[in-house]
């Protein structure tokens, strides 16, 4: 499972405060886990300018991650949210997890900065993974990323959500 973002969709010295305010004097699975959640709950409310959240951008990186489904890896579920993307993927043999990163990234933000008329980072360096570990995992991933709009309050019913594995089920 992959969270990716837009560059200013989380201000770096926010994450910086709640590293250390969670981790204290040293980093532990329950530090971690409220990191992970404060980071959900702030990219939800859908800070930074959003650029997802225009049809045409959210259809961009729609279509390049269905694009890549099949030749890099196995894609098994997504949403775009207005200032991030949840992926749930199985990278085929030979494909390291950063290399496609690396290349969705890139293409995309060199599209997206072209139609934007702009220049300058567009995705935030760096990403969060997380191994499934098992089949009871795999289905509460699918619901979370899937889910994702609604939590957020962007629609009632995830299969109404354009931008989604939901909506293609």
């Amino acid at each position: 499972m992959i969270t990716f973002r837009l560059a200013d969709s989380l201000p770096q010295e926010v994450l910086a405060n709640w590293k250390r305010q969670l981790h204290g004097k040293g980093a532990t699975r329950s530090a971690d886990t409220a990191l992970r959640r404060r980071i959900e709950t702030y990219l939800d409310m859908g800070y930074g300018y959003a650029y997802l959240k225009e049809h045409h951008m959210a259809s961009l990186i729609q279509d390049s991650l269905l694009y890549l489904d099949g030749e890099r890896y196995r894609l098994l579920a997504w949403v775009i949210m207005p200032n991030h993307v949840h992926s749930l993927l199985t990278p085929f043999s030979g494909q390291p997890l950063s290399s496609i990163l690396h290349s969705l990234k890139s293409y995309t933000a060199q599209q997206a900065n072209k139609y934007l008329r702009r220049r300058g980072r567009f995705w935030q360096e760096d990403y969060f993974d997380r191994f499934i570990r098992n089949d009871k995992h795999l289905a509460k991933a699918i619901t979370y990323i899937e889910n994702n709009p609604v939590k957020a309050g962007l629609c009632r019913d995830a299969r109404d959500w354009p931008f989604g594995s939901a909506s293609f089920r």
